[in-house]
This record gives C-alpha cells, structure tokens and sequence, in this order.
C-alpha cells in the first residue's frame, strides 16, 4: 500500500479511529449546519495508522448539535432521533490499483465506554469498559449496522475545525463543603483532562462553571435551564480499579472552575489540566496599551471570540449556544479585526441564506435549530426583528471592508434584498397601532417600520429580558426599526455599487433616503437635540447612521454628551449601539468625553468588569445583583469595543477595501502614553506605534505594507506616505484629551 484516505463524517459527532490511532482528534466534526439542508464531511490522510496486514477501522458516534440539546430552551433531538455515521477509506495500492472501502451493513455495532453524551448536559463514561469496544476479541454484543435508507447532501468543509487550540494548568483548593476545585484562572471553552481513580463502580462528578458563589462553592444557578437539578455542564465517570486520565470526548463546557465532586481525593495539579476548545483560527492582530487595563479588556475580548467561535458563532459557550444573529451583527466587524475569520463568517452567511424564509425574515439564530418536518423554531416570532435580520447586509460589508472579500458580497447580495425588500413591504403596508405623527408627515408614513417583533436596543445596563419584551411586541421599537431599514438600504446600495448592479443601487439610494426622512419626521425635533426615547442610543444610531442633516448633528451630538454626563459619565447603551458609541464621539468632535466613558471603572463600564476579576466579556454591563452572578460571563456583543481600541486609540483602520488604503489617525488621550496596533491585512501586516513624552511630543512608527498607501493624521502632522517602515514626531497643540 502507497496511500490511504479517509472521507467521513455522521449525524452527530464522531471519532474515526484507524487501528487504535485516533484521527479526528479533539475536533468536534461535523460542524453544525442545517442538517437537513447539507452535511459537512472531513477527510483525513490515513496512511501512517495503517498497518500491513490487517486493520481495525472503527467510528464513535454522539449526539453532537444534531440530536443532542439545543438552545435557549435546550430542547433535544432538532434534526433528527436517529444517530448515524459514514465513511469511505481509499487505499493507492502499490500496484497502481485503487480499493475502497465504505461503510454498509457489514460493518457491526456496539455500545462502547461513552453512555450519553450532550454538548450542554455533558457525558457520561464508564471507564471499566475499553475505550474501543470493536479492538477487543470478544465480540458479543456486537451486532450488524443498521443501514439507513435516506439521502443527505454532503458538502466538503471549508474552514478550521473546533480543535485543541491549547492548554491550561489549574490551582486546587478545597470548597468548604469539601469538594476539590480547580481554578484555571481564565474563562475559556473546552474540557478538562484529569486523572481518576478510587474505588472501582463509584461515580466521579466533574463540575465545569464560570464563577463562584458567595460561599466558595462553584456556582450554575444563574444560568438556568435545569443547573438546580444537577445535570447542565456536568460530565460523569464510573472508576475502574486502575488509575486513567479520563478526557471527555463529546460535549464542550464554557468554565474558569472545575468542581469534583466524588470519591477522588488529593488531585494535585499535575493530574489535571484545561484543554482550550475552538475553531483554528489564526490571530491577525495585536493591540497594547500603556494601561494594562485595557490590554486586559482587549484580551478578554480574544478570549470571548475563541469561546464562542466553536463550529459556528455563537452568543456564549454555556447556557444556550446559539447563533444569534444580532450578536455576530455587532461583533462581525471586530472579530475580522482579530482573527482570521473571512472563511469563518462566509459559512456562517452560506447557511443564513439556506435558511432565510421565503419572504426575506431571517431566522433570530443560524443555524435555527430547526428541520422542516421535524422541528420548528420556538423563537420563530423574532425573526422580524431589525438588528438581528441585518446581519444579511451588515456582516457581508464587514468583511468586505476589512479583508477585501468582494465574493461574498456576490454570494450573498440575493439574501441581504430579500430581507430590506421585507422591511420595505411591512413599512409600506403594515401599520401599527402606536403610530402617531404630527402635521406633514403623511407622505413618508409608508417609510416607517413599527409592526412585527423587535429585540430594540436590547440590554442598556439596568434593562433585563422581563423589562423589555413587552415593548418589543407592541410596536415600541419603531424608531430603531426605521433606522436599520435606511442604513441596511444605503449598504445594500453600495453593495450593488461595487457589483454592477446600477438600477438596483438608485433603488436602494431613494429606499435609505426616503426612510431617512421619515425617521427624521416621525423622530426627531428641536433641531435633533431630542430624539425618539431621548437614550444615548438614540443619538448615536441617528449620527452614526448618518440619518440627520447637517445641521442637526451637531445639536444631536451635544445631546449625546449631555446624557453621558448626566450619567456620570457612564455609558447606556445595548447590545446595538455600543459598538458605534466611542466612534460616533470621537468623529463628532468629543474625544475627551469617549476616553471619559472608556476609563469609567464603576459599573456600568468595561473596566468596571475589569476592576471586578473579569476575564471575558459579559453579557450585561452588571454581570451580579445583589452579589448573585447573572446572565452569561462570556458573551463578545460588548466586546467590539476592541474596534475602537485598534482604530482609534492604536490609530491603524482600512480607508479602502482590505486595507488597499489605511489610516492612521490615533486619538492620544485617556492619561495613555502609549498605543500600538499589529494586524495581518490581505497585503501584508499594517502596524503603529506611539508614545507621548513628557513636553507633549509623540513619536509616531508606521508600517505600511508593499503597494499600500497611508494617510497619516496626527496633531497638526498630515503626510501620505508609500510602503515600508515610517517614524515622524511631532507636538500635539492643544493637550491632549482625557
């Protein structure tokens, strides 16, 4: 034999073993798709595992994301109640000759060590039973493979699988009720790899969450969804009479603690170790500061994204695992900052598209959980909710913007008009019953989008999910609804714009003009210095947005700056509008009150989140009340903040597509004396660097790569310069802000 390959892949996670060489690895495959609509299958260079003679080929099968747990609601078994696996080895023979092996029913099965395994609840293991059933001799309970008669499109994968992307060592203390506890010190997504022993037939308890309760002891509660019965991010072993290390192979838990719970005792930290989980996704950027607290914030945002870039995005690694649309809306920009994520948020888009209903609304969460048949989505009211639908428009321009993709814009320009041609529809000819506009405003009431579900901002700090959802019934959210229905209209113009597309692009440039004017009509008054709700939110979505005229801007702005410092300085917005807040500042001439709001260290703030031992991003601003942790520990909405940090106070954004053209335009201030900025752009790393010294000069370096250009804009310095290493100093007049 010269050569082997494999091709798998299953309904449900697998393992496919060659001998007892395990060539999947920790990676969890297949990545969760629509299932019924596709299967992703993996193939592996199998020629090293192979044996002369003959040779044990066998398959793990689990649960995985098609018939284990799912969602907000964790309900079981969305694609399907029957698991499944196929394989297909290829082996180049030494004669020149090809022979091929595939899975039917000669192949036999059996029930192995893995009992039950979920990707929220956990597994369950007896490790008195051998790892692969299938290299033991005795072979009676195995018994012929069922052969399913069904056809499931198969496609090849395409991007990096969820594998060991590193590992951690933990400290071991005791809880005062006598559990032993591992603190790995960083919130992360994976599982743990311990060594067990004890007395054989007992049962061993491994405990994975995010925080500690008052008293100490590992705390779940607060995530709901069934941690007071005991069974959400646990996973279980059955001891054999020898000492293993035991790793569990199917499930993924978000922790920072590992509680065990059981007739183990004296685990050191030699016996036990974190295994970071996620998708293989290089790191393109860097980002540091002379404030550690913010190169703590940046890292915690690094750390969201790898735990929740699993085999798709999703909005945290612990309670439900979705793929809400709304958070990869306002992260998307960031994460292609960050991380190679092109190919990445591409398949996330691919399977939106495929499961975009018929009149343009798009699922709250993709994949939807959801087999048409089979299942529904319990959420599948949301599905109108502007913030959350515009990723169809938004994400597409993101990676456009920052890493040149001009296909993707193609591939998914027919998705993105369908669903502004349905925001279009339902503000034409729906009307809601809280409509109610002043004089003159008749002619542009077609414009306005206040019928169907809308999340709305979504989490301003001291908002909750109780506070909020009967305004997004009820039509409250007009006003943001309107506002996403003009913006996603001018993207998806000069989307059309760059493809050709000139009819389309005027229609959609008359589309975002006139729903601007009809936001402006519906609200805004004095001059923009009050708009709708009078939130920061409001303000800032209006001038980022670019939805006032010129001269309203300066009075929305000042407004703007008004409610911050009435807030003593600290933010109020969402999940929608963080992300623009620091920007919008700093380009309507407040820099001093953006550095203000970002070194804000008592709640709500990120570095009060900072000040008070975070290590990833929250899902709310509060993260505890009354001493209680609430919501998730690990969400990345808020973490676009990263996006100000690199382009604003490092000072290094694209001017042009994929950083054909960057700008280098640091804002110093905040009482930094230091900023830098790497990032691997499609032309090569673009990078930054200043210091501020003692008399108020500052010391720029500029990398620019081969064939780039750079406007450089500091102080009273303005230079272009071509590709290559720059340095420049120059004195900045007046002080700098903050």
């Amino acid at each position: 034999m010269v050569r082997g390959r494999a091709y798998a892949t299953a309904l449900g996670w697998y393992r496919l073993f060659v001998n007892d060489t395990n060539v999947t690895g920790h990676a969890l495959v297949p990545r969760w798709t629509p299932f019924h609509v596709y299967v992703e299958y993996q193939v592996y260079d199998i020629t090293e595992a192979l044996h002369s003679g003959g040779n044990r080929i066998g398959m793990v099968v689990s649960e995985g994301r098609y018939r284990g747990r799912l969602g907000a609601f964790s309900l079981p078994a969305r694609y399907g109640d029957r698991l499944a696996a196929y394989a297909q080895l290829e082996l180049e023979l030494a004669d020149g000759s090809t022979a091929r092996l595939a899975t039917d029913g000669s192949w036999s099965a059996e029930y192995g060590r893995v009992r039950v395994a979920d990707p929220k609840d956990g597994e369950r293991v007896d490790l008195r039973l051998p790892e692969l059933p299938w290299a033991e001799e005795d072979g009676d309970q195995r018994r012929p493979a069922m052969v399913l008669h069904e056809n499931r499109r198969l496609v090849a994968e395409a991007v990096a699988r969820v594998r060991d992307i590193g590992r951690r060592s933990g400290t071991v203390t005791t809880t005062p009720s006598g559990k032993q506890l591992i603190d790995f010190g960083q919130n992360f997504s994976g599982v743990a790899r311990i060594r067990l022993s004890g007395p054989p037939g007992q049962t061993v308890r491994l405990l994975y969450g995010e925080v500690l309760d008052a008293a100490g002891e590992l705390d779940t509660r607060y995530l709901g969804m069934g941690t007071d019965k005991g069974w959400f991010q646990h996973d279980e072993a059955v001891l054999s009479d020898q000492s293993s290390h035991y790793t569990p192979w199917f499930t993924i838990h978000g922790f920072r603690y590992l509680c065990v719970d059981g007739p183990v005792k004296g685990v050191t930290e030699d016996d036990v170790e974190g295994i970071v989980l996620s998708s293989d996704l290089d790191q393109i950027a860097d980002c540091h500061t002379s404030d550690p607290r913010l190169d703590r914030l940046w890292n915690n945002v690094l750390w969201s994204l790898r735990s929740n870039f699993t085999d798709t995005p999703t909005d945290c690694p612990t309670r439900e695992r979705s793929g809400w649309t709304g958070d990869i809306q306002v992260f998307g920009p960031t994460a292609v900052q960050i991380v190679d994520a092109d190919a990445y948020l591409r398949r996330y888009l691919l399977n939106l598209a495929a499961e975009q209903h018929d009149d343009g609304t798009v699922p709250p969460f993709i994949p939807a959980e959801a087999s048409p048949g089979h299942s529904k989505n319990p959420l599948r009211f949301t599905r109108t909710s502007t913030g959350w639908g515009d990723v169809s428009v938004m994400l597409p321009w993101a990676l456009y913007r920052y890493r040149g993709d001009i296909e993707v814009l193609r591939a998914q320009y027919d998705s993105g008009k369908a669903w502004v041609d349905h925001l279009a529809r339902r503000a034409a000819t729906k009307r809601g019953w809280r409509r109610r506009f002043g004089k003159g405003t008749r002619e542009v009431e077609q414009y306005v989008v206040d019928t169907g579900f809308h999340w709305g901002e979504w989490l301003r700090p001291g908002e909750s999910l109780g506070s909020q959802m009967p305004g997004n019934f009820l039509g409250k959210r007009a006003n943001v609804a309107t506002a996403y229905l003009s913006h996603s209209a001018q993207l998806l113009s000069q989307i059309a714009t760059v493809l050709g597309k000139t009819q389309d692009a005027a229609t959609y440039r008359k589309l975002a003009d006139s729903t601007a004017r009809a936001w402006r009509a519906a609200f805004v008054t004095d001059e923009g210095r009050r708009i709708a709700d009078d939130k920061q939110d409001d303000y800032v979505r209006g001038l980022a947005f670019g939805l006032l005229t010129p001269d309203q801007r300066p009075g929305a702005a000042a407004r703007l700056v008004e409610l911050i410092e009435a807030a003593g300085f600290h933010l109020g917005t969402g999940f929608l509008s963080t992300p623009m807040l620091l920007n919008t500042l700093v380009e309507t001439g407040y820099p001093e009150t953006a550095y203000r709001v970002l070194m804000q260290t008592s709640t709500p703030s990120w570095l009060g989140q900072i000040e008070r031992g975070a290590t990833t991003m929250w899902e709310t601003w509060e993260g505890y009340k009354d001493g209680k942790a609430t919501a998730s520990h690990n969400h990345y909405a808020f973490g676009a903040v990263a996006t100000f940090l690199q382009e604003h106070v490092a000072g290094l954004s694209p001017s042009a597509p994929g950083y054909a053209r960057i700008r280098v335009a640091p804002v110093i201030g905040g009482g930094l004396t230091s900023a830098s900025v790497a990032i691997n752009t499609p032309y090569g790393q673009a990078a930054c660097a200043w210091k501020l010294h003692g008399d108020r000069t500052v010391t720029l370096s500029v990398t620019v790569p081969a064939g780039v250009t750079a406007d450089i804009a500091l102080g009273a310095l303005r230079r272009e310069v071509e590709g290559g290493e720059h340095t420049f100093t120059t004195t900045l007049d007046p002080a700098p802000v903050g």
